[in-house]
């Protein structure tokens, strides 16, 4: 049997081109060979500099998709003989799931078989009505993978109906061929995707229950977090419909009803738009993993307090073999032949269908009955022993297969090495009901296949994808909806709206880049004192001091330590920004919390951090390798001098644009509060290190070193030498360092901030956190005031250390607190009899 030959969409049967492409191609001739594939790799680029793969630095830099510059084109006609199609489909499985998770008639009537719903893991029995019709539309959004045949019509593969993926990388492939490829998209006025997005967020707002009357609905959009593969496009989606993106372990089921657990409080959710297979969205009754679920979810859903779209169970639809039964369904529920056929195709638990197929196995496509997601097998490809095996799995199985035509898909042009080429493609198209019909987004995605790719099952990890073009005929064709009726949202200014997941991933974000930043200031302080041939006491006692501080921050190891006059410390150092070292374990804990806030950052600081991230990683990899090392001190010291200032042009950076581009509440408070305190014990720890200068009493020019450090690392040596104009001494650096409110490398000014932040949420001035906050800053006063009135400064500042090293732990056991309150909502922790004041001077 010779197999038809595929159909080209740019050029029709007689060797023209079709008219709505030649626009395109005039375009795209000006452009040229080499200039097209220039604009490839700028396709890639976008896509790693807008964080779109969700990449960790050390990862791989090749785009989790890719977009080809050569969109595909459908002619208006064309297109909305598809929309109009497979609306008609849509409605077809909506009645099905209706029937299935109801009475139940068609299975009475014979018309669809038992083993293809009861064996159907996706058929969720809990989601089924004890009698009548289940509430509201069980299917919201839809979409379908279909093929053009090779005689020019086109055929589904599959339908989409749990949650239907792509639509994040329909909306970032307009923008970046929009950004990298302008000349294309000035040649045709094209279709717009906005309208598609508006109807939809209006119709979350209509679907919200009863109950929610004489509110602003919620509306949330469930995930699996930033360990699902389609993380990014759920981070793209919440923001464009302006819902809530919420995890499992965010919301909670009370009294029948579903809320999203905030620093404020619960804050109903009326509608929640799914985005994890519906096996998942509830532990108590589920039959997989319950990590990502809400206990009680389904019962709230069955309650009517809550609308789950699409619903759980409406994963059903997706069978490959149901396929088999769509065009005899038709007439039975909507009254009307089905207007978009599918690739042919049979199930194989129908005893003459399975000796026909058996008869000439090698002509189809065979695949699981229920299971959408395992690709299916080309029969004719296999060796003879291996379709005989074939053969057998299904005469032990058959209602386990199904089969379909072989069909090849219609080729387009694609940016290739040498220019254009043809490549087969599957076209994505997607509809959602807006409460009376179903709507289709003007445009779609398409996919580029691999040669042996079939185009059925889930995608594959990488993907090369098309933009779907459908150019306009007449100016303004396309409108907006209808302005929807909202009620009138209240004021509201505040921090406690965000979810306690959220605020713990902000805090700890901040300390993280602090814990960055202090490690790079030591490095280059150390790597300055390294870089002298021949030190002296001065340099050797601050060389000690600093390797104290080292072993503290986990950049040097203590018996290093304890010789570092005498060894080549600087390579030592090096150890520290090398792969898995520290600096690179620190930038990769950044990044893992950047991409848990992935939809809680702007995009100017998600570019940032995404870019400052990889420049960073990219100077951790220039450092000289262990053979170079040994040869050349010299480059080892300018590296780690390199490394630390790029770490600290880094941090800055970050710490400008939440100054400047984040609310102050909420994420950046949060953010604000893990630097303050993180900054707030480095302080506390150096300085009880520092100060450890053995016979300062007795010569107190031996204290020298340890205060030039204080400052030095506090980045305070100007606004001392400003100030005072003479030698150093002890109670004006301690001021500075621990008592100036307006320093913003003292403590006293992490203090006051974190104690005015901790107040703020709080909710009074006098609560415990902020109190804790202020006896600290009342502390650090009092340490500096006792150097201050001392006779003997030095002997003063020398009893300090224990003090500091209190006030360290102190900071330690304010930040378990804050986490306690806030992050893992704790009672605070209450002893059973009275408990003894603290008493931070008892130590001196």
């Amino acid at each position: 049997m010779t197999e038809a030959a595929p159909l080209d969409e740019m050029v029709d049967g007689a060797g023209g081109i079709r008219p709505h492409w030649g626009g395109l191609l005039g375009a795209l001739s000006t452009l040229g060979r080499g200039e097209l594939a220039g604009r490839a790799a700028l396709l890639d680029r976008h896509f790693i500099e807008e964080g779109a793969t969700s990449l960790l630095p050390g990862e791989s830099d090749m785009p989790a998709w890719r977009c080809d510059p050569v969109p595909m084109l459908l002619a208006p006609a064309e297109f909305d003989a598809l929309a109009e199609g497979l609306a008609q489909r849509a409605s077809l499985l909506e009645a099905v799931l209706q029937d299935v998770y109801g009475p139940q008639q068609l299975l009475a009537e014979g018309l669809l078989p038992p083993a293809l719903v009861y064996a159907n893991p996706a058929f969720l029995r809990s989601c089924r009505a004890a009698a009548g019709r289940r509430e509201g539309p069980l299917l919201h959004l839809y979409a379908a993978d279909l093929l053009r045949a090779p005689d020019g019509g086109w055929r589904v593969l599959a339908d989409r109906s749990a949650g239907p993926t792509g639509l994040a990388h329909v909306l970032e492939n307009r923008r970046a061929l929009a950004r990298t490829v302008p000349e294309l998209t000035r040649a045709r006025q094209l279709r717009r995707h906005g309208p598609f997005f508006d109807i939809w967020q209006d119709a979350l707002q209509r679907l919200a229950p009863p109950g929610a009357a004489g509110r602003n609905p919620g509306v949330a959009m469930l995930t699996g977090g930033p360990s699902s593969p389609h993380w990014y496009e759920h981070v793209i989606l919440s923001r464009r419909l302006s819902c809530a993106l919420v995890e499992g372990g965010d919301l909670t089921v009370r009294d029948g009803a579903l809320f999203l657990k905030t620093l404020r409080g619960l804050q109903p959710v009326d509608v929640l738009l799914r985005r994890l297979d519906g096996r998942q969205m509830d532990p108590l009754e589920g039959d997989q993993s319950p990590s990502h679920g809400v206990a009680g979810l389904l019962d709230a859903m069955r309650a009517g307090s809550v609308r789950i779209v699409n619903d759980p169970g409406a994963g059903f639809a997706e069978a490959p073999a149901l396929a088999a039964f769509l065009a005899g369904l038709a007439p039975r529920l909507l009254g009307e032949r089905l207007r978009l056929a599918d690739a042919r195709t049979l199930w194989l638990g129908d005893l003459a269908v399975r000796e026909q197929v058996l008869g000439d196995l090698g002509r189809w496509l065979v695949r699981r009955a229920v299971d959408g997601t395992v690709q299916s097998v080309t029969a004719g490809a296999l060796p003879a022993a291996a379709r005989a095996e074939l053969a057998g799995r299904i005469l032990a199985a058959p209602e386990e297969y199904v089969v379909s035509e072989a069909l090849p898909a219609s080729v387009a042009p694609c940016a290739g090495p040498q220019g254009l080429e043809p490549r087969p493609v599957i076209l994505r198209l997607f509809l959602v009901h807006d409460g009376q019909r179903w709507q289709a987004l003007q445009g779609g995605l398409a996919r580029a296949l691999a040669a042996p790719d079939p185009g059925t099952g889930a995608r594959p990890g990488m993907r090369f994808s098309k933009d779907v073009w459908v150019p306009m005929q007449e100016p303004g064709e396309v409108q907006g909806p209808p302005q929807a009726s909202i009620r009138a949202l209240p004021i509201r200014r505040g921090s406690g709206d965000i979810p306690s997941r959220v605020a713990d991933n902000f805090f700890w974000l901040g300390r993280y880049l602090e814990r960055l930043e202090t490690a790079a200031r030591l490095l280059r302080a150390s790597a300055s004192r390294l870089a002298v041939s021949d030190p002296g006491p001065r340099a050797l006692a601050e060389l000690k001091s600093l390797a104290a501080c080292l072993v503290r921050a986990d950049l040097l190891d203590s018996e290093t330590a304890r010789e570092i006059g005498t060894v080549p410390v600087a390579r030592v150092l090096l150890r520290a920004v090398r792969e898995r070292g520290r600096l690179p374990g620190l930038l990769g804990q950044v990044g893992r919390l950047a991409d848990l806030l992935r939809d809680r950052l702007t995009g100017e600081m998600h570019l940032a951090l995404n870019r400052g991230m990889r420049e960073l990683t990219e100077a951790f990899r220039a450092v000289p390798a262990r053979r170079e090392e040994a040869r050349e001190e010299a480059r080892s010291l300018d590296a780690l001098g390199h490394v630390s200032v790029a770490v600290l042009a880094f941090a800055a950076t970050v710490a400008g644009l939440a100054a400047e581009n984040m609310v102050r509440g909420g994420g950046r408070l949060f953010l604000d509060l893990g630097r303050r305190v993180e900054r707030a014990q480095a302080i506390a720890a150096e300085l009880h290190r520092v100060l450890d200068q053995p016979g300062a009493a007795a010569q107190p020019a031996r204290l020298e070193p340890g205060l030039r450090l204080a400052l030095e690392l506090r980045d305070s040596v100007i606004t001392y030498r400003s100030r005072y104009l003479t030698a150093l001494q002890p109670a004006p650096v301690l001021d500075l360092v621990l008592a100036d409110e307006g320093n913003p490398r003292g403590l006293a000014f992490q203090l006051e901030a974190a104690r005015d932040m901790l107040a703020d949420l709080e909710g009074e001035a006098g609560g415990p956190l902020s109190q804790l906050a202020q006896s600290l800053l009342e502390e650090a006063r009092a340490m500096v005031r006792e150097v201050a009135e001392a006779s003997s400064q030095a002997e003063a500042v020398l009893r300090l250390r224990p003090r500091l090293a209190a006030l360290e732990g102190e900071v330690a056991t304010l930040s378990n607190r804050i986490a306690r309150r806030w992050f893992a909502l704790l009672p605070a922790p209450h002893s059973l009899g009275p408990a003894p004041a603290i008493r931070m001077r008892g130590a001196a």
